[in-house]
């Protein structure tokens, strides 16, 4: 489990890649204060396992379903990567939930300046989009951050230059590719909320008729 505020930003040192697989070879410092083999780690908002260490950052294994839910196929050596440790039980909670499960990819349509804000406006398939409310939370990157406005086919996120210096987002450019994961109360209560339909026949019409 991870909260989606980022610890440091890494870099890709090296990719092995099978036919539907790769290796990742990430540098990193901070996070390598307190790493295990088997430890859990965002890398762009990603939850991978830790398979091996060095002196300068970590070796872990993408497998094919991860690479086709995620834009970890299109890093290059030398890309710059999101990184966060799993959460400790006993700090701070300051971002929100993110477990790490990507849920898609959009992709960066706009990008504009607003006095010491920056605006990201990101294109977004519907089946994502559909969990995305103005005022909710989404993970971007692993990033927690707050959804400002959503759109017909898109949604905006405003960014304070604390949140642009300390991780990727500053090199972000139109047309880059993002990984997504929304927040995941609104799909387990869709989950939930269809098979008490279904057991109960509870329709809209039912919760109409009886003041709901």
């Amino acid at each position: 489990m991870f909260t989606g505020i980022i610890e440091e930003i890494g870099k890709i040192q090296d990719i092995k890649k099978a036919v539907s697989s790769a290796i990742l070879s990430v540098q990193a410092s901070i996070i390598m204060q307190d790493l295990h083999i088997g430890d859990s780690i965002a890398v762009n908002g990603v939850c991978l396992t830790v398979t091996s260490i060095s002196p300068n950052g970590f070796i872990a294994d993408v497998m094919h379903e991860t690479l086709n839910r995620s834009s970890l196929g299109n890093l290059r050596i030398g890309n710059p990567v999101n990184l966060e440790r799993a959460m400790l039980a006993n700090g701070r909670f300051g971002g929100h939930i993110v477990s790490g499960h990507i849920d898609g990819t959009g992709t960066i349509s706009d990008i504009r300046r607003d006095d010491n804000a920056v605006w990201y406006t990101i294109k977004t398939p519907l089946p994502v989009l559909r969990y995305i409310i103005e005022k909710g939370s989404i993970a971007i990157d692993g990033i927690s951050l707050t959804v400002a406005k959503v759109y017909k086919d898109s949604f905006s996120v405003s960014i304070i230059p604390h949140t642009a210096s300390f991780t990727t987002l500053s090199s972000y450019r139109i047309g880059d590719s993002v990984n997504l994961e929304n927040d995941c109360i609104g799909k387990y209560v869709e989950r939930l909320m269809g098979k008490e339909t279904q057991n109960n026949n509870i329709t809209a019409e039912f919760l109409a008729k009886h003041g709901f």
